[in-house]
C-alpha cells in the first residue's frame, strides 16, 4: 500500500490523522486539522549526533557545582525558578500580547551579562526595536548580542560558534527546520525547534527561554509534548490593576508554588515587595462596607492578606447563577449551599457575583471561611470590623476545619493590623484575638458580634 504523501496535524495538541478531520480526536478542538507534507527518511542514515555524554557512569560520580544556579537580578524571577537560573536548562515562558513577556526577558539577559556571554535571538521584532526597547529600559546595549534569523540550521550554528551561556528565543513560533515539511508555528515545527534547541543548550552548558504565544484559552500554543520537552514552563498573568503575576506550572529545580508579582512602567517589570498593600483596599473607619471579608492566603515562601468581595442580589430570572472570575464557580456555589443548610441563609433565588480585591485568582480552601462570611454579610446587608479576618476551610457538614501554615497566616494578620481572627486554630504568643470556631454557625456569631 503506498504511503500518503501528506498528512493532517491538530495544531492545538499536534495529534496526527491520515485524512481531515472537523474534530480533533485527541483534545476535541474544531476545524484545527492542518495539512502537513511528509518528508520520507532514508533508511540507513542516521544524521542525529549525541549531544551529552552517553557513557554509563554513578549518579554520585555525576559532577555537580553550587554555581550552576546564579541569580537572574531580579528577585521575583528567581523566586519562581526556585532561587535562580541554572545552567543547563531550558525554560518556556507564555503570557498574553503586551503582558512583559520580552520585556523581562531582555532585563534578565543584561543582569546575566556579567556573568557570561548572552544572546537574544528575535523572529518577531527587527534588531533596531529591541535596541529601542533596551534603551528605553535604560539597560547596556553593548552587553546583549542579537541575531535576527528564525532558521533552526542557522540558529544551531550561531549558538554553538559563540557559545552563550543564557539565551532567549522570542519566539518559539517563529522558528523553523528546513527538515520539517511544514510552515512555521506548526504544531511539528514547534516539537523539532524546541528539542533541537533544548539538547544543544545542554551540550553547550547554557540556558535557554524560549518565549511563547498563548491560545485564547490562556495555555500555551503548540503540542503539549513541547512542556515535556523543557525543564520549566512559566505563566504570566495580568491582574485587574496591571499587576503581573508569574507562576510555574512545572519546575525541575525547584517548587511550583511559589509566586513572583511585578509592576510594569516606562522603566520596565519591577518586583513587588508587599503584596499585601496592592490586595487589600484603603479605607478609613472601623466598619467595612456590606459584603467585605479578609483572609491570608499563603502561596510558595510568602504569605499576604487579601480582601473577597462578595455581591448577593435576587435573580431577575428565578434561579440562581454565579458570577466569579477569581474564585472558582463551583467552590462559591458549595460554600453558597453550607450557608443556606447550616445557617439558614436562602441563596437559592439569588444572583451571586465574587470578586478578589487586585485581581488574583485564589484557589485555597483556606479562603472558604471568609467567603462565607462575605456571603453572609451582603445578603443580610451586615457588615464586618475592618479589624476582623479569617480564615479556614469548610466541610460540607457545616464544620470550620484547620489548613496548613496556620502560624504564617496568624502572623501575617497581625502585621497587618488585624485584632481579630476567626479560624479552627487558636495560636497565642502574638498580639492579635484568636478566636477557635467550629462550625459555620459559631463562625457567623463570633464574626458579627457587637462584642468584637
Amino acid at each position: 500500500m503506498k504511503e500518503s504523501s501528506v498528512r493532517y496535524v491538530c495544531r492545538e495538541c499536534g495529534h496526527v490523522e491520515n485524512k481531515w478531520n472537523g474534530r480533533c480526536p485527541e483534545c476535541g478542538s474544531w476545524n484545527s486539522f492542518e495539512e502537513e507534507k511528509v518528508v520520507p527518511v532514508q533508511k540507513g542514515r542516521n544524521d542525529a549526533q549525541p549531544v551529552m555524554d552517553n557513557s554509563v557512569q554513578r549518579l554520585s560520580d555525576v559532577p555537580f557545582e553550587k554555581t550552576m544556579r546564579v541569580s537572574s537580578g531580579i528577585e521575583e524571577l528567581d523566586r519562581v525558578l526556585g532561587g535562580g537560573v541554572m545552567k543547563p536548562s531550558s525554560v518556556l515562558v507564555g503570557g498574553e500580547p503586551g503582558i512583559g513577556k520580552s520585556t523581562i526577558m531582555i532585563q534578565m539577559l543584561s543582569s546575566l551579562s556579567d556573568m557570561g556571554s548572552v544572546l537574544y535571538v528575535s523572529g518577531e521584532e527587527s534588531p533596531s526595536q529591541v535596541r529601542m526597547r533596551a534603551d528605553r529600559l535604560g539597560l547596556k546595549s553593548d552587553s546583549i548580542s542579537i541575531f535576527c534569523d528564525t532558521r533552526l540550521e542557522m540558529l544551531s550554528e550561531t549558538i554553538e560558534k559563540l557559545s552563550p551561556s543564557y539565551i532567549v528565543i522570542d519566539s518559539l513560533q517563529t522558528l523553523y527546520s528546513a527538515s520539517v515539511a511544514s510552515m512555521a508555528g506548526s504544531p511539528n515545527q514547534i516539537k523539532v525547534c524546541c528539542m533541537e534547541l533544548s539538547l544543544l543548550a545542554k551540550k553547550i552548558g547554557a540556558a535557554v527561554f524560549f518565549i511563547g504565544h498563548v491560545t485564547k484559552d490562556g495555555v500555551i500554543a503548540g503540542p503539549k509534548i513541547v512542556e515535556h520537552i523543557v525543564d520549566t514552563v512559566l505563566y504570566f498573568e495580568s491582574a485587574e490593576t496591571g499587576m503581573r503575576l508569574l507562576r510555574a506550572s512545572k519546575n525541575r529545580f525547584g517548587s511550583v508554588d511559589e509566586i513572583g508579582l511585578f509592576t510594569m512602567d516606562s522603566d520596565g517589570l519591577h518586583g513587588v515587595k508587599d503584596p499585601s498593600s496592592i490586595f487589600l483596599s484603603s479605607r478609613g473607619g472601623d466598619v467595612l462596607p456590606s459584603g467585605i471579608a479578609f483572609t491570608s492566603v499563603v502561596e510558595g515562601s510568602r504569605t499576604f492578606a487579601v480582601e473577597i468581595q462578595a455581591l448577593v442580589v435576587p435573580a431577575r430570572s428565578g434561579f440562581q447563577r454565579i458570577y466569579s472570575d477569581r474564585i472558582d464557580n463551583a467552590r462559591v456555589s458549595r460554600v453558597a449551599a453550607i450557608l443556606q443548610k447550616h445557617a439558614g441563609l436562602n441563596l437559592a433565588d439569588q444572583d451571586i457575583y465574587v470578586n478578589v480585591a487586585g485581581g488574583m485568582k485564589l484557589s485555597e480552601v483556606s479562603i472558604e471561611l471568609a467567603l462565607a462570611l462575605a456571603l453572609y454579610s451582603s445578603k443580610e446587608d451586615i457588615p464586618l470590623k475592618a479589624s476582623v479576618a479569617a480564615f479556614g476551610e469548610l466541610s460540607l457538614a457545616g464544620e470550620v476545619r484547620p489548613v496548613s501554615f496556620a502560624d504564617r497566616r496568624m502572623k501575617n494578620l497581625s502585621d497587618m493590623g488585624f485584632k481579630n481572627v476567626l479560624s479552627a486554630d487558636s495560636k497565642h504568643g502574638l498580639p492579635i484575638k484568636a478566636k477557635q470556631v467550629g462550625n459555620i454557625k459559631a463562625a457567623l456569631i463570633a464574626a458579627f458580634s457587637t462584642k468584637n
